[in-house]
C-alpha cells in the first residue's frame, strides 16, 4: 500500500490530466461538427462537378458526413469516460482515436494517388456529356449547363469543341455558352459571341481550391487526434496507478 503523501501527489496529476483531457475532447466534438458541415457543404456546393466524375468520387462527402457524426458519438464517449475516469473506456476511447487515425491517413494517401484519375474522369465524363447534351432535364446537360454558366466557359478545352457535337448541328451552341445575357438563335451558331475558355482547366482549379479547403481541415483533425490518443492513455495509466497504490 502506498503512502498518504504519494496518494496525495497522484491525484493533482489526475485531476489536471481530466481537466486538459475534458477540454481536449470538447474541442475534438466540436471538430466533428465542422467535419460533419464541411461533408454536408460539400455535397451542395461540389455537387453539379461529382456529377460529372465516377460514382467512387462522388461519395468524398459522404465519407466527411459519417466521419463527423462518428466523431460526434466518440466524443460525446470521451467526455462520459472522462467524467467516469474510467480506465477500460478511456483505453477504448484511445483506441477509437487511432482507429479513426488510420481510417483518415488511408482515405488521404488513396485520395493523393487518386487525384490523377479523377481528372481523367471528369473530362472523360465532360466529353461525353458534350456528346449527349440536351434541352431536357437532364442531369448531367444540367452539370454542363451549370458549369458554363457559373464559370463563364464553353465546352473541354475551347468552344470550338462543340461544333463536333450533334446538338451543335441541330441548333447551335447552348445558351450557358453565350457572352451575353440573351443570344437569338442566329447568334448561337456565331463562335465570336460564346465564351471561348474552355471549362476543364477552370473546373479542375475550381475543385482543387474547393478540395483543398476540406483535405486542410481533414489533416488537422486527423493531426489532432494524436494529442487525444496520448492524453486518454496517460490519464489511464495515472488512474490504474493511482488505484494500485490505495490497494
Amino acid at each position: 500500500m502506498a503512502s498518504p503523501s504519494r496518494r496525495l501527489q497522484t491525484k493533482p496529476v489526475i485531476t489536471c490530466l481530466k481537466s486538459v483531457l475534458l477540454t481536449y475532447t470538447f474541442i475534438f466534438w466540436f471538430t466533428g461538427v465542422i467535419l460533419l458541415t464541411v461533408g454536408i457543404w460539400g455535397k451542395i456546393s461540389l455537387e453539379v462537378y461529382f456529377s460529372l466524375l465516377n460514382e467512387k468520387a462522388t461519395n468524398i462527402p459522404f465519407v466527411l458526413i459519417t466521419t463527423g457524426a462518428v466523431i460526434i458519438v466518440l466524443g460525446t464517449f470521451g467526455c462520459f469516460a472522462t467524467c467516469r475516469a474510467s480506465a477500460w473506456m478511456l483505453k477504448s476511447y484511445a483506441m477509437f482515436l487511432a482507429l479513426i487515425f488510420l481510417v483518415e491517413l488511408v482515405a488521404a494517401v488513396v485520395g493523393f494517388v487518386f487525384r490523377h484519375e479523377i481528372k481523367n474522369s471528369f473530362k472523360m465524363n465532360y466529353e461525353i456529356s458534350l456528346n449527349q447534351y440536351n434541352d431536357t432535364a437532364n442531369q448531367r446537360s444540367e452539370a454542363v449547363d451549370t458549369i458554363q454558366k457559373t464559370l463563364h466557359c464553353c465546352g473541354v478545352q475551347s468552344a470550338v469543341d462543340w461544333e463536333n457535337t450533334a446538338y451543335y448541328e441541330e441548333k447551335g451552341f447552348p445558351r450557358s455558352c453565350c457572352r451575353f445575357h440573351s443570344c437569338t438563335w442566329a447568334d448561337r451558331k456565331d463562335l465570336k459571341k460564346q465564351n471561348q475558355e474552355g471549362c476543364f482547366l477552370k473546373v479542375i482549379t475550381v475543385m482543387q481550391s474547393e478540395m483543398g479547403v476540406v483535405a486542410g481541415i481533414s489533416f488537422g483533425v486527423a493531426c489532432f487526434q494524436l494529442i487525444g490518443i496520448f492524453l486518454a492513455f496517460c490519464l489511464s495509466r495515472s488512474i490504474t496507478n493511482n488505484q494500485y497504490e490505495i490497494v
